[in-house]
């Protein structure tokens, strides 16, 4: 039987705005085309039409892989044997996947006792060495960035430059399914290198929606102006205290028109548990953030807004089970007891 590829992968149909040539090799998942889905409770709430982009739809369910795919390619074009990153989670799972895609080694470093249970699962799975320390992300990152510099091995974080060129193709849909983009783009921040991607992909397609770009308030050292030395959040994937693209995140904001601001962790699991029970929207806690922001800051006047979805919520269950307000009801295999408890009260 002949399986005939659906679609091109990421690189393929972007190749004329990205590094890559005709034949350099291309390790792919086939990422990216993921789906704009309006929120019709959250736009009458705020009173413009609002759409989540679902990166979620990705093959490891997280906005990474666009940049991953990139990056893993590059590696492989230059001759890399091993990959390594430092991560909360979504980048070691990604990076890992993509790396058993190209059957190379991946190495990652990950915060103990800080990375969501299905993003660690994932990462184990695909096969790569989880090295856990006793610090943060940041700490982590810091490690990585040296230990290259004395080994030949690729650091795919998002200080590498293909990560960003592959994360600005989700502004290039953008541009396409909306003929020409959204008046406004949520998004949260963490190491802030999608906010920067999103702002380099909106200006070589010639549009500037404004960037609002949200942190956690225990994790927001750019609205605080100083590195947090000890990032608290719920929200892990933006757990981060000195974000590598702090500064051109700045800078995008400002081109833009727009800012970075702050939620609280009780407004991020607001948002989080409005996007599941009433837009059907099971999205990793960070994703909520930029849902959060939009809810306690307003459209600011704009007609259309987009939310990035940075991730599916099945990258922490432990936070939607702990954090819910339902339970699992017990009951006895009868069907008196099965009528009342699925009528409840009713």
């Amino acid at each position: 039987m002949t399986i005939v590829q659906t679609r091109p992968s990421l690189i393929e149909r972007w190749r004329e705005h990205l590094p890559f040539a005709e034949g350099d090799p291309i390790v792919t998942l086939l990422e990216g085309a993921t789906a704009l889905v309006p929120a019709p409770v959250i736009s009458e709430m705020v009173g413009a039409e609002v759409y989540l982009k679902c990166e979620g739809g990705n093959p490891t369910a997280s906005f990474k892989d666009r940049g991953m795919t990139c990056a893993v390619s590059a590696a492989v074009r230059e001759g890399a044997k091993a990959v390594i990153c430092a991560s909360t989670g979504n980048t070691a799972a990604s990076a890992a996947a993509y790396a058993a895609r190209a059957g190379i080694t991946c190495a990652v470093i990950v915060p103990e006792g800080r990375v969501a249970m299905g993003k660690l699962a994932q990462t184990l799975i695909h096969g790569a060495r989880v090295v856990s320390i006793a610090g943060n992300f940041d700490r982590g990152l810091a490690l990585v960035r040296e230990l290259v510099e004395r080994h030949p091995i690729s650091l795919v974080n998002s200080v590498n430059e293909f990560r960003l060129e592959g994360q600005k193709t989700g502004a290039f849909e953008l541009v396409e399914d909306m003929a020409g983009g959204p008046d406004l783009l949520c998004i949260p921040v963490g190491n802030a290198g999608n906010i920067t991607a999103y702002w380099r992909g909106f200006c070589e397609m010639g549009v500037a929606p404004r960037l609002f770009g949200f942190q956690a308030e225990g994790a927001a050292p750019l609205v605080l102006g100083h590195p947090v030395e000890h990032p608290e959040t719920i929200a892990s994937a933006i757990r981060i205290g000195n974000p590598a693209r702090g500064k051109e995140a700045l800078a995008a904001t400002a081109e833009s028109g727009g800012s970075i601001r702050t939620v609280s962790d009780e407004e991020i699991l607001a948002a989080y548990r409005l996007m599941a029970s009433k837009e059907g929207m099971f999205c990793e806690p960070a994703s909520s953030a930029c849902v959060a922001g939009l809810l306690k800051y307003g459209a600011d006047g704009a007609s259309t807004v987009v939310c990035v979805m940075t991730g599916r919520g099945l990258k922490d269950p432990e936070t939607a089970i702990e954090r819910n307000d339902g339970a699992v009801i017990s009951c006895a295999p009868d069907m008196g007891a099965i009528e009342e408890a699925v009528l409840g009260d009713a």
